[in-house]
């Protein structure tokens, strides 16, 4: 329902209304009154719900304000007094404490100073101590420091000189820091007027301690050696390490070195024995004197296994001596340095290892090579054993006791093989021509010779090892050729003159220079023959030159221009040739006939007497100086009746009347020599 203006008037009159209106007309966002609206809410209490007039409660707060503010101010007032009173309370209390908290400080600086007197007193002390309390820490820091290096503590002195300790990396450890002890200790003491008490206390301590160590490594190694029963053995790490120190005492090193050697010759001894008797294991290889009915293979047997046993030796004492191999093949020349004494006594090791051994070694080629018969056996033998002789001189050293023995056998060896081949070489020389054998090939006795000039040969040849210049190549077969071939040359030529003399058609010159080309033909396979070669050159030639002046004369005679062209050579000009009994007209004519038939036969082309040649060079080469030599016989005897003042009437008629019509050039056509 709508209210009425009057109404409405009215109510704007009222003094409530116009409270309310600015009330509700007022903002309460502001802090101060939301600050006093805090204050009245917690001066005021909720009022209880059952209030007998509503807003009673809420009048008489706005009626008792005023008076409930005041009440409120008083009674803070109130508060704030007791407090304080409180507070002065505590601070008069506080003010009797304070004065006699100064009757008390003042005692309390009294003892103080005292003390710190005191306490300056007591400072100084400690500083002077701690001072000297670093003094001796660092003497003893430097002490202990000293010791440390310079002396062996208890495990390290047991390591050197305790038997329970083994020889090994403890041991070796405690040997290297007492002779790094003795070395710095020498450093110190060098440029000293005289050496210090504590320096020469640690040289005679070090030096009984390093002293025991050697000993007892030596007795170690001792032991160690005499197990050493075997062929191939493995040599360990600390083994190697031992023998490395010992090798700065020369004298404990040799001193040690003796029950190894003697250990190794028994060892080698016995396995060489075995071997030759028993052979290997389960009979395999078979033993060596089962071959004792080949010379060769019984030989090349014993020493071939002497040369493995050398062969395992060095490798042994290589490892032993921690040398490293140098990858020389057999047989090559191992050069040693003048400061190699690991070379050295490698070698003076394996030249005692092998000392007993030589003895059977040395009986039982000594009788295999006096018992052979054979010359191709004998030689087979000794070039073996001068195989074997270089290749130890190269491996142990010429002075080894085995390089001695060898060098004797190998003496032995080729004394008997040359006293063999002297004698089969006495035996050509003996009268062994049939008078009745009108051959003139090489006879048997000197094929059987070549056959064994040439088996001989290439066992030389087999066994060179390949380094060899050609001469020493030449030289090291030079006497053997020597002994073969000379008597056999002499057989050839004295035998020859003897059957020529008993029978005179035989035909010498042809004979000799078969059996001088047969010898050649044997020795031009091989290189090193080369100067024997030579020298039957030159005796060849000789008897070439002999034959074909003795070919030339025969051809001569055979075609009828003998005594012509000997008139033509000998003529002195005192008067014409044409008037010579040799040389007329008729004569020449006659001559120059049997020259043109001679032209038409066989002998032309090929001789009889030089088709016995062996050789078909020598042949060729014979008939073709003599065919040259009749082509300018011919030429002179043209020349000298072409010439005037010899007056040979129509002498062109008289040379043009047969073959080869005075045409040099044609004949020698017709002889092949152009």
């Amino acid at each position: 329902m709508a209210s009425s203006p009057t109404v409405d008037r009215k109510l704007a009159r009222n003094p409530v209304s116009l409270r309310l209106y600015k009330v509700l007309g007022t903002s309460f966002q502001d802090e101060s009154t939301r600050e006093a609206m805090d204050t009245l809410s917690e001066l005021y209490a909720v009022p209880a719900l059952d209030e007998t007039i509503p807003g009673e409660y809420a009048g008489r707060a706005r009626k008792n304000l005023r008076r409930d503010m005041e009440q409120k101010l008083a009674e803070g007032s109130r508060q704030f007094l007791a407090a304080f009173s409180e507070v002065d309370q505590k601070l008069d209390e506080l003010q009797h404490h304070v004065a006699a908290m100064h009757a008390s400080c003042d005692d309390a600086e009294n003892q103080l100073k005292l003390t710190n007197d005191a306490s300056a007193m007591l400072l100084d002390r400690a500083g002077s101590l701690s001072e000297a309390r670093q003094q001796v820490e660092s003497k003893k820091a430097v002490v202990t420091m000293f010791l440390s290096v310079f002396t062996l503590n208890e495990q390290e002195v047991e390591a050197m000189t305790s038997r329970d300790i083994p020889v090994g990396k403890r041991f070796f450890k405690a040997m290297d820091k007492t002779e790094r002890i003795r070395t710095d200790c020498r450093l110190l003491m060098t440029g000293q007027a005289e050496p210090t008490r504590a320096g020469t206390e640690i040289m005679a301590a070090t030096s009984s301690y390093l002293e025991q160590g050697y000993d007892k490594i030596m007795r170690w190694a001792s032991y160690e050696f005499l197990q050493m029963r075997d062929t191939q053995i493995e040599v360990g790490e600390v083994m190697r390490e031992t023998i490395r120190r010992l090798r700065k005492r020369p004298e404990l090193l040799a001193q040690t070195l003796t029950p190894l050697s003697q250990t190794r010759q028994t060892t080698l001894m016995s396995s060489f024995i075995t071997a030759l008797t028993r052979g290997g294991p389960s009979g395999l290889p078979r033993p060596i004197e089962l071959h004792a009915h080949d010379p060769l293979r019984y030989v090349g047997d014993m020493l071939a296994w002497v040369h493995q046993a050398i062969a395992h030796e060095r490798e042994f004492l290589e490892s032993l001596f921690d040398v490293k191999s140098d990858g020389r093949m057999v047989g090559s020349v191992r050069v040693l340095n003048r400061n190699d004494d690991e070379e050295r006594m490698i070698q003076e090791l394996m030249d005692q290892a092998i000392t007993k051994l030589t003895v059977p070694l040395k009986v039982r080629v000594q009788q295999t090579i006096r018992s052979q018969e054979s010359s191709i056996v004998s030689y087979k033998i000794a070039n073996l054993l001068q195989y074997y002789l270089i290749t130890m001189r190269r491996t142990i050293g010429e002075d080894a006791l085995l390089s001695t023995i060898l060098s004797e056998l190998t003496d032995i060896a080729y004394k008997i093989f040359y006293d063999a081949v002297e004698a089969q070489g006495r035996a050509l020389l003996r009268p062994t021509l049939d008078l009745d054998d009108t051959s003139l090939s090489p006879p048997l006795a000197i094929l059987d010779h070549a056959q064994i000039l040439r088996e001989v040969m290439n066992v030389y040849e087999s066994s060179l090892l390949g380094d060899e210049n050609e001469v020493e190549k030449a030289a090291g077969f030079r006497r053997i050729l020597d002994i073969t071939v000379d008597p056999a040359v002499e057989m050839c030529t004295r035998g020859s003159e003897e059957k020529k003399r008993l029978r005179p058609r035989w035909d010498r010159d042809v004979y000799v220079l078969n059996c001088l080309s047969y010898l050649q033909s044997v020795l031009e396979p091989f290189p090193f023959t080369v100067e024997k070669r030579s020298a039957l050159q030159d005796l060849v030639e000789e008897k070439v030159l002999q034959l074909t002046e003795d070919h030339y004369q025969n051809i001569m005679g055979d075609a009828g221009l003998a005594v012509i062209s000997e008139t033509c050579a000998k003529h002195d000009r005192s008067e014409p040739l044409s008037r010579v009994p040799a040389t007329l007209p008729s004569q020449v004519q006659a001559a120059l006939r049997a020259f043109s038939e001679w032209l038409s036969g066989l002998e032309v082309v090929q001789s009889p007497r030089l088709a016995q040649l062996t050789a078909q060079k020598l042949h060729i080469q014979i008939h073709q100086a003599a065919l040259r030599r009749m082509a300018q016989a011919y030429e002179q005897i043209c020349e000298e009746v072409r010439r005037p003042e010899n007056r040979y009437e129509a002498a062109a008629t008289l040379l043009g009347s047969e073959r080869p019509f005075g045409q040099v050039n044609s004949l020698k056509l017709l002889f092949g020599l152009e």
